[in-house]
């Protein structure tokens, strides 16, 4: 059966990305085939790779790359907070096309035109640099930490009372691939006791 097949009870499922982390994008282009062929609807809410990493012992490179962390999710986030979620997920498109399949690494060259491109205020660009929608941000980031534990990263996704981190997956499958995936991280996900399944990268992401 498909997402189509009325006789199929929707799910709804949260994702929590950070615009920032490749892999979550990998992810998300996953989750938007998941909701073709199977019957899950998905709000998407930000985490911060930014907060996850305070306090730690980082090296320097990485270290200044949180830093700079800061700005997409905050604009993500108060864009958000004056025009709706409905703006979450085509900021996101918007931002994660110019960081990751442009390359883009100069975040302000990154924020205007994905905001320009959804057709939003230029001037919430101005938010990169604040904190005042942090608490806001510190709150969302933790509503998904608080369902998986802090030993993870980004993605989070919640689903039926249950939640994971990841899937980390290269590249990102289509159509059955991508349903079968779904169907599988629900499964181990919703069972009881278990808490984790990996194996080394031989790959980086894959974007297509």
């Amino acid at each position: 059966m498909t997402a189509t097949d009325d006789t199929q009870t929707r799910s709804a499922a949260e994702f929590w990305f950070d615009p920032l982390c490749p892999w979550a994008w990998m992810t998300s282009r996953w989750m938007m085939e998941v909701e073709k062929v199977r019957p899950v609807d998905v709000t998407w809410s930000v985490m911060s790779l930014a907060v996850l990493n305070e306090g730690r012992d980082l090296p320097e490179e990485y270290r200044t790359m949180m830093d700079r962390a800061w700005g997409p999710v905050r604009v993500i986030l108060a864009a958000a907070a004056e025009h709706g979620d409905k703006v979450v997920k085509p900021l996101y498109d918007a931002m994660g096309t110019r960081i990751h399949l442009g390359g883009e690494k100069d975040f302000a060259k990154v924020i205007v035109p994905a905001l320009e491109e959804v057709g939003l205020p230029v001037e919430l660009a101005e938010f990169a640099d604040t904190d005042e929608h942090d608490d806001r941000l510190r709150a969302s980031h933790q509503r998904g930490i608080d369902l998986v534990g802090d030993d993870v990263g980004t993605p989070v996704i919640a689903v039926n009372g249950v939640a994971f981190f990841g899937p980390v997956v290269s590249p990102a499958p289509k159509g059955e691939a991508a349903a079968k995936l779904w169907d599988g991280c629900v499964l181990v996900a919703g069972t009881p006791g278990f808490f984790e399944l990996k194996r080394s990268r031989t790959v980086g992401p894959i974007f297509d």
